[in-house]
Parts: structure tokens; sequence; C-alpha cells
């Protein structure tokens, strides 16, 4: 019989907590996500959100899309926490670092990726994260990005450029009533990339509370067309329920001005 998917529905994948090591010696806590019984069609490397305001591995959207995408598009989720950056899973190490160091730890990921031969790489970036896959996403090794919630904060014109030089696909969600960036404006900036697809989303905003699985059909609408959205909202098979309360305070909080507290966590060992 089928039951709904709701925020909190773990569907059929198979989870392993991962280790990714930086050029610069440090160890960053992650976590990937197949399907069960198939190789995945694609792979989705996910780049959080601010983590001095909030954003981490776990961050709502990322959550959804590693507990539901291995079931229902097919697809790897690789998440980790950038450096200094901490959820339940656990703390990263080394410190933020305002979009500098962390070029290595997007090269980490990316090679994480390419070392254990996952197929047809993504970039998943949200707010803070689409800087990053601006800045050091534009990789030999991967096939594209999407963009969630791009402010433009950190990456500048001579990232921009380097895309449109590349050719590779890159799309921009773009919430309506999104805090730094909306959809004209973002159109107008994007403008530099030839090849980007500047999507505005009606009635959305920059922490997609609300609209998940918009974001989500979007994605995968992109890095494996040959799923049909928008994606199922029911399942018949077996379903577990995950442990979102550790994160209520970080959804609501995140992009506020202030820092807010981490979660309970594992310390990376």
């Amino acid at each position: 019989m089928s039951a709904p998917i709701r925020a909190s529905s773990i569907l059929p994948g198979h989870r392993e907590d991962i280790e990714l090591h930086t050029a610069d010696d440090l160890r960053l806590v992650g976590e990937l996500a197949r399907p069960v019984d198939r190789e995945p069609a694609a792979t989705l490397v996910c780049l959080h959100p601010l983590p001095t305001h909030g954003g981490m591995m776990d961050s709502h959207l990322f959550r959804k899309a590693a507990w539901r995408l291995p079931a229902l598009a097919d697809l790897a989720v690789l998440r980790f926490n950038t450096r200094g950056t901490s959820s339940v899973r656990g703390t990263s190490e080394g410190s933020f670092d305002s979009a500098v160091g962390e070029r290595f730890d997007v090269a980490a990921a990316i090679e994480y990726a390419e070392f254990h031969e996952l197929p047809n790489v993504w970039l998943l970036g949200w707010s803070f994260g689409t800087d990053l896959a601006l800045r050091y996403g534009c990789d030999p090794a991967v096939t594209g990005a999407i963009l969630l919630s791009p402010p433009l904060r950190y990456s500048g014109p001579a990232d921009l450029a380097q895309w449109a030089e590349s050719g590779k696909p890159v799309t921009a969600l773009v919430p309506e009533f999104d805090d730094y960036l909306r959809p004209e404006q973002a159109r107008e900036r994007f403008a530099a990339i030839p090849q980007a697809e500047v999507v505005g989303v009606p009635g959305a905003k920059h922490l997609w509370v609300g609209d998940a699985e918009t974001a989500l059909d979007e994605v995968v609408r992109r890095v494996n067309p040959a799923v049909p959205v928008p994606l199922p909202t029911t399942w018949d098979g077996p379903m577990e329920t995950g442990d979102a309360s550790a994160y209520a305070d970080r959804t609501v909080a995140a992009f506020a001005d202030v820092p807010v507290s981490g979660p309970p966590q594992r310390q990376a060992d």
C-alpha cells in the first residue's frame, strides 16, 4: 500500500559515511547515498549554504535529496561538510575561510567522485555553495552545475567567464522572492554565460521551505531527463523515518545576520 512521502521520509538507498581529504591536509566528513540494486545514472555533489549561518550537508534540501533521489531518480548524492562545518554527521577539520580555502574542499569532493568512478558528476550548489561551484567547480570531471538561490556574492566576472568558455551546462534556479538575487537580476548577471539557463520559481524564497519538491523536480529534469517529473509523492515499499529535530533551528535561522550554534554531533575521529 502506498504511503505519502513526507519531509522525514527515507526511501531505500545504500548510504555510507565517507571522508574527503583535501590538498591542504584536512579531513572533511560526508555521506554518499546510492541506489540499492543498480548503478546510478548520474551523481550530485552537494555544496551547502553558508556554514556561519546554519548551512551544512544536512540543510533540508540536501537531506531530502539524499533520502529520496537514489530511489526515485537513480541518482547518487554526495554531500559533505566544508571546512569547520558541523552537523550530526560530525565536524570537518579546519575553519571557515570565506570561499578561499574552500577551493580545496570542492576539489576533494570532485576527486572522490572521480576516483570512485561515480558517473556524470553534477555540482548542486545552494546559496554560498553556488559561489563555490562557480569559482572552483569548472573541472574536466564535472558535467555541469545547478545553482539554487545564487547570490553571486563571492563569485565574479572571471568565474562566470570560465564557465562560459567551457560550454558546460549551468542552470540557476532563482526564487521569485529571493533575499539576494531575484530572477530578473539573475538573468542580467548570468547573461555572461551564454549557455546558462535561469529559471524563476514563482512564490519560492531563498530557503526553499515549502518548495523543496519543486527544486528537486527541476534538478532531476536536468540531471536525469529519463525520469518523469514531477517525482512521485507516495511510495509503495519500505520506508524509514528520519529525525530532523536537530536541524529545526538551523532551517529557520540560516542566512540570518547572527551566527547559529550547531546541533549535537559526532567529532571526526
